[in-house]
Order: structure tokens, then C-alpha cells, then sequence
């Protein structure tokens, strides 16, 4: 089972493929996500574009929305075919498409149902089935909600419940605002896990700082860190070292980029857009003297027809000069 200690949030159109190579590059230990995927998408889509991932990204876990525990388990099948290192079940998304769907954070107000969807899955593959979830929905009081669902589903034997400490407001609110405006709620998250030290349970929400996340280690069994990961993303180079006592694979975000570069080259040779990939490092120099200069050049011209391996060369040899000039 991969180490539920240190992950990175699934994000819905920012944790792709190319997203979590280059987050490789930054750390060998953390654990890294899919964006979510529907069922339906992978029973009736494009089954294999959907399930790419490089070798090279594990652990890598595959995210589902779904409610249907046949097709849960079908998908599950899917993933542990394809090698991933572990499946889990969106109970947490707001968004009005998911609602539709009957899944995502409307499912915290059907545990017994959730149940029966982690039994298929748990039934259907040997890898680790998870689950992602919030600590309430809409009207209902997170003290009795996050604990009448834990205590359902952790019957049918899922290996982690990662929880995101707020609430989820289906009615009202945004998807956008429910990652902001219902106040965090650690202490909650905090009291379950010590009632229920047998439960692994991975806190996610706010975490902004590997030290941060160390504090809350103390606590619970592991840390899910979302934008912060992925709008600064060098702060994943030393997590290896703070929270695995393992050495960091790259020393510098100039590293970091260098080491992205062959990975760069394969994909535009495949037909891959410059874009679909330097759009996930725009914040690797962040705080940094000549961030700026690497952004807006790849901004600029990383989206044009026909740009090439020399526009992310061209962004990273203007970080130097900035440097020295800062220096």
C-alpha cells in the first residue's frame, strides 16, 4: 500500500498527467492523484486516454465519481489493471455537475450507500480502496455527519479516509467558494481520529506549508496538500527530506525544470501542445528573483502554433540574469 503520509490533491483540470510527472521530478515519496473521473466516462469514453499515466508517477492513485457499485467496481478493476497503486471515491466535490450525478459531496448524506460502494470495489481489486470526503453537507451538524459517516462506511474496510475539513455547501455557495468560505474545522477532524485510532485518516484542506503539514502529522496519519502544491510547486522538493527523512531529487527549481525538459521534448514529439505542459510549472520560481520574467514569457508564447522545446529553454535562461541583477 503507498504511504498515505504526504499526497497531493486530486484537482479537477490541474492534476493531468503532465502535471504529476513534473511533481515526480520534485518528490519520489508523495503520493500523487488523478483528476477525478466519472464512471460513465470510463465505461463509455476514452477509456485508455483517460487512464494515462506515465511509469514513472507511481505511487499514483486513480480518482472515481460515481455512486453505483457495479460500475464502481468495474472502474476499480480498470485501474488496477492499468497498474495504478490505489482507487478512491470522491465523496467531496460540490459541483452541480456532480450533484446531478448523485455523487461527489452529495454522497456524505448517503453513508450506507458509499458503504456498499467501497464493498464492491474492496470485492473486485487487491489494491487499496480510499476515500475522500468532507466533514458535512449543507444543514447537517459536522460533529454527528463526519462521524455517522465514518463509522458506516469504515465497516465495509476502506484502507484511508482522507478528509477534507469543511463543510460542503451544495446549496448557496460555488465550487470555487466551497474551497474558501465554510471555516476550516481541524480540531473535529482531530477528536475523530483519536476516538478512532484504529481509522487511518489523512487530513486534507488549507494546508499550505510543509511545516504545516509536520504539525499535523503529530496527529493524524498523513497531510493532502491542493493549491498550495500546485501553484507553488518547488515546495514538493523538499518534502522527501522533512517529512521521509529521505534525500530530495532536485536541489533548484532550475533543476527541477532542466530534469522536465526530456520529458517536454517526448511529448511534443507525441503531439502534445507546449501549453497542456508549461502550464503546470508557471509557479515553479515563485518568490523568486526572475519568476516573473519565466512566467509571462511562457505565457506569451508557450500557446502559439508550432512553439517548441526552445520557448520553456529560452523562459528558464532568463531566471539567471534576474538573479544575478537581484543578487
Amino acid at each position: 500500500m503507498p504511504s498515505p503520509r504526504f499526497s497531493v490533491a486530486p484537482m479537477m483540470d490541474w492534476t493531468d498527467r503532465h502535471c504529476r510527472s513534473f511533481h515526480r521530478i520534485l518528490t519520489r515519496r508523495t503520493l500523487l492523484y488523478t483528476e477525478m473521473v466519472t464512471t460513465g466516462a470510463l465505461i463509455h469514453g476514452p477509456r485508455e486516454r483517460l487512464l494515462a499515466f506515465s511509469p514513472g508517477e507511481h505511487p499514483v492513485a486513480l480518482q472515481l465519481g460515481g455512486s453505483d457499485p457495479a460500475d464502481l467496481a468495474r472502474c476499480a478493476v480498470m485501474a488496477e489493471v492499468r497498474g495504478y497503486d490505489e482507487v478512491n471515491l470522491n465523496c467531496g466535490c460540490p459541483s452541480d455537475r456532480v450533484q446531478n450525478g448523485r455523487f461527489g459531496a452529495c454522497l456524505m448524506a448517503e453513508p450506507q450507500l458509499v458503504a456498499d460502494c467501497i464493498a464492491a470495489m474492496k470485492q473486485a481489486v487487491r489494491i487499496p480502496v480510499t476515500v475522500k470526503c468532507r466533514i458535512g453537507i449543507d444543514e447537517q451538524d459536522p460533529e454527528a455527519s463526519l462521524r455517522a459517516f465514518i463509522d458506516t462506511v469504515a465497516a465495509a474496510g476502506p484502507e484511508v479516509f482522507i478528509v477534507h475539513a469543511r463543510k460542503a455547501w451544495l446549496k448557496g455557495l460555488s465550487p470555487k467558494e466551497n474551497r474558501d468560505v465554510p471555516p476550516l474545522d481541524y480540531d473535529l477532524v482531530r477528536r475523530v481520529k483519536a476516538e478512532r485510532p484504529h481509522l487511518t485518516i489523512v487530513l486534507n484542506g488549507g494546508v499550505k506549508t510543509l511545516d504545516e503539514a509536520k504539525a499535523h502529522l503529530a496527529w493524524a496519519d498523513g497531510v493532502m496538500m491542493g493549491r498550495a502544491a500546485y501553484e507553488h510547486p518547488f515546495r514538493l522538493a523538499g518534502v522527501d527530506s522533512a517529512l521521509f527523512g529521505d534525500a530530495d531529487p532536485v536541489a533548484t527549481a532550475e533543476e527541477a525544470v532542466a530534469a522536465f525538459l526530456p520529458y517536454v521534448e517526448r511529448e511534443l514529439a507525441a503531439g502534445t501542445p507546449l501549453i497542456a505542459m508549461t502550464r503546470h510549472i508557471l509557479g515553479v520560481f515563485a518568490g523568486r528573483p526572475g519568476a516573473r520574467l519565466f512566467r509571462r514569457h511562457l505565457s506569451e508564447q508557450a500557446h502559439k502554433r508550432g512553439a517548441g522545446i526552445e520557448v520553456l529553454r529560452e523562459a528558464l535562461a532568463r531566471v539567471a540574469p534576474a538573479a544575478a541583477e537581484a543578487a
